[in-house]
């Protein structure tokens, strides 16, 4: 397997690609607040195939939206690639996104108006270093990989469900991220296709040494992760 190097690559001298300290965070529903989470910290090491599980509603989601600078916390620190992302503007949070990170979710969230090549492509536009030709080059290439080598026009509903996820798998490492986080990528997916997802994303994980990160409570993650960090009631257990 062939693979595009990512943009910014990890420094042999980086000991964490992620760093969360002392992270809480809260919302506010109706006249009550709710804290997802208290008090967390961890680290990944770089190149980690790392499950946050935990049953629905423990806070595994909130923790890998924080990671993913999708959500901000109320209370600490999170470092990506030694960068403090807390004190970072929206349009930093964009930069750092595009650059470093690689999104997998459970839903999918390809554009319904778009076909499966233009929705990997789509967030490589944000990259001005990025020509016409390398991001075509890299459609084609991971397209190809994931195994839709004959489904380059067709949208997302005329996919199956397995289809779309190796869409969504494209686009996350068409722009050559450091991190890949992937909120329960085998929920919508039948045994033998999130089976085959699974094995991709591993043999992914080996050879480039991308880190993933999943919020999971599928047991065929946890026993292929080499560190599971388990969350309940929106606290680390031990």
């Amino acid at each position: 397997m062939t693979l595009y190097k990512a943009r910014n690559p990890i420094s042999p001298s980086l000991t964490s690609v992620v760093r969360v300290e002392h992270v809480s965070k809260e919302y506010q529903l109706g006249t009550q607040t709710v804290l997802a989470l208290q008090d967390v910290s961890m680290v990944v090491a770089p190149g980690r195939f790392l499950a946050i599980a935990g049953p629905s509603g423990s806070g595994k989601t909130t923790l890998l939206n924080l990671i993913g600078c999708i959500d901000t916390p109320t209370h600490g620190d999170i470092y990506i690639c030694e960068e403090l992302v807390s004190d970072k503007t929206p349009d930093e949070l964009a930069g750092l996104r595009a650059r470093t990170l690689g999104f997998v979710f459970q839903t999918f969230n390809l554009l319904p108006v778009l076909s499966a090549w233009e929705n990997v492509e789509y967030p490589m536009l944000q990259r001005r270093e990025l020509s016409r030709k390398e991001r075509h080059e890299r459609v084609e290439h991971y397209m190809n990989l994931v195994g839709l080598s004959g489904k380059f026009r067709n949208r997302p509903n005329e996919l199956s469900g397995g289809q779309r996820q190796r869409v969504a798998i494209a686009r996350a490492l068409a722009g050559g991220p450091s991190i890949v986080l992937a909120d329960e990528p085998t929920a919508n997916l039948d045994s033998k296709t999130g089976e085959s997802i699974l094995a991709l994303m591993k043999e992914i994980n080996e050879i480039e040494k991308t880190t993933f990160i999943f919020s999971t409570h599928d047991f065929r993650i946890m026993e292929m992760a080499d560190r599971v960090v388990s969350v309940a009631d929106g606290r680390l257990v031990k």
